[in-house]
């Protein structure tokens, strides 16, 4: 069975994740990375072509960020997968804005972590929740059921609860409306289920639950990115202050609004983003964008 063999895989490699020194372990997190983006060259092109259209990048700039978008993919998992086992990990996060987080607890009507797959966006999670502060996260839904739960455990481990399997909206209002913190990262094609709005430029289906919970209970939006320091161990976690919605309920104006911050970020950053999801399939299958 193919999920068998990826299973057994994905065991090996935390085995030596496990058993390396912790930058030893990250370099080898970004090298088995970067393999297989090279050996899985129709993700990569196509990821590249992307690079290309959003950024308005040449295709040897756009060759390099995917490039280097796989090595961060690589680093991250080999932290996500220590963490458990070593939590001196979450000593290399430095937290920028934490009094945002504070202030918007404080009002007792929950707070959404607005993010994206940049930097480390599980560490991010897990460092604050180390802190104490209350932080679920929407359920990471796998096709294997044991893949599902692996992630969902190492989050618990950290003090991340995790909630529901896929987006579950009724298991998220309760988080909000408890006063706690629901990460959620709206940078995934939302295929039918979103709203079309750009992203980095490009018409792109995108969830818009967050900003509707934000409305109906009044929780605030806090912009949250963590982001590494080069190609090293140490990150910066950027809370941002919260998001102003537009007056009136403008739904479009306030999705592209959560759209350009993170824009702004991976413009920033964009060998940090997660290049290798086709974040624009939906759109550009059935409108032709």
């Amino acid at each position: 069975m193919r999920e068998d063999g990826i299973w057994k895989i994905i065991g090996a490699v935390r085995g030596v994740f496990d058993a390396l020194p912790h930058r030893a372990a990250l370099g080898f997190g970004a090298t088995l990375a970067r393999a297989v983006g090279f050996l899985s060259r129709k993700g990569t092109d196509r990821a590249e072509k992307n690079c290309v259209r959003a950024l308005q990048v040449g295709v040897t700039t756009a060759r390099s960020i995917v490039r280097e978008s796989y090595g961060n993919l690589g680093r991250s998992i080999a932290e996500f997968s220590r963490m458990p086992r070593r939590e001196e990990i979450l000593d290399n996060m430095e937290i920028h804005g934490e009094e945002h987080l504070k202030r918007a607890l404080a009002a007792g009507k929950g707070v959404i972590l607005l993010s994206a797959h940049l930097g480390n966006w599980e560490m991010g999670a897990a460092a604050l929740a180390r802190k104490g502060y209350p932080v679920n996260a929407i359920g990471a839904d796998q096709r294997d059921d044991r893949i599902t739960d692996l992630i969902s455990g190492i989050r618990e481990s950290c003090g991340v609860r995790t909630v529901g399997k896929g987006f579950d909206l009724k298991a998220a209002f309760r988080c909000l409306k408890s006063g706690e913190a629901l990460a959620i990262l709206i940078d995934q094609d939302a295929k039918s289920h979103g709203l079309v709005v750009p992203f980095l430029g490009l018409p792109a289906s995108t969830p818009y639950g967050p900003v509707k919970m934000a409305r109906r209970l009044g929780s605030a939006i806090l912009p949250v990115f963590a982001i590494r320091r080069g190609t090293g161990h140490l990150h910066d976690l950027n809370i941002l202050p919260p998001l102003v919605l537009q007056e009136g309920e403008n739904l479009e104006m306030d999705v592209t609004l959560c759209n350009n911050i993170i824009n702004t970020w991976i413009m920033e950053y964009p060998g940090q983003w997660l290049w290798l999801t086709d974040r624009w399939a939906w759109t550009s299958e059935t409108a032709g964008f």
